[in-house]
């Protein structure tokens, strides 16, 4: 087991565990879970392919629905560490789909509200597209609602102006 998985916490299952060898997209997320409890926010951009993108379907108020490319995604997490104290990684599954660079990945995150000091816990569900061990598309499909009151900023959510982009 590489260094750093010893954090995480749970059972970790994986489709790819019979054979114990781990698909490239759950490679590449691993190693984004690693970044993301070391807080290297810029190692985790570092994963994007240059021309990669980031896509959250349930975005609300100001948060953005798509970011294009590597430094859009650096911008993007900058702010993360100051908002969420991710801790632990309490689960993990991965499903492989038909195509071998693409997985469905399910997965949960343990830790402290920066600036509440509460505890939180918040589940995601990741589309990701991989290609030379870069991250080609992230589809993000988390809840606006548990992630802004696990940051301490749901008033701010509730106050923020409809947004005249949805779809």
């Amino acid at each position: 087991m590489p260094a750093g998985w010893a954090r995480w916490s749970g059972k970790q299952i994986s489709e790819s565990e019979e054979d114990d060898v781990p698909s490239a997209p759950e490679k590449v997320f691993r190693r984004l879970l690693d970044f993301m409890l070391e807080k290297d926010m810029d190692a985790v951009a570092d994963l994007w392919a240059a021309e990669g993108t980031a896509e959250f379907p349930f975005a609300a108020g100001d948060a953005p629905r798509r970011l294009t490319g590597r430094e859009e995604v650096r911008g993007y997490l900058a702010g993360y560490p100051e908002l969420l104290d991710m801790r632990e990684i309490a689960a993990l599954t991965v499903r492989p789909t038909e195509d071998a660079d693409t997985a469905v990945i399910e997965w949960t995150a343990e830790g402290r509200t920066v600036r509440t000091g509460e505890r939180y816990r918040l589940d995601y569900v990741v589309v990701l597209t991989v290609r030379e061990d870069r991250i080609t598309v992230y589809r993000d499909y988390w809840s606006p609602l548990a992630t802004a009151r696990a940051a301490g900023r749901l008033p701010e959510l509730i106050a923020s102006p409809e947004r005249d982009d949805v779809s």
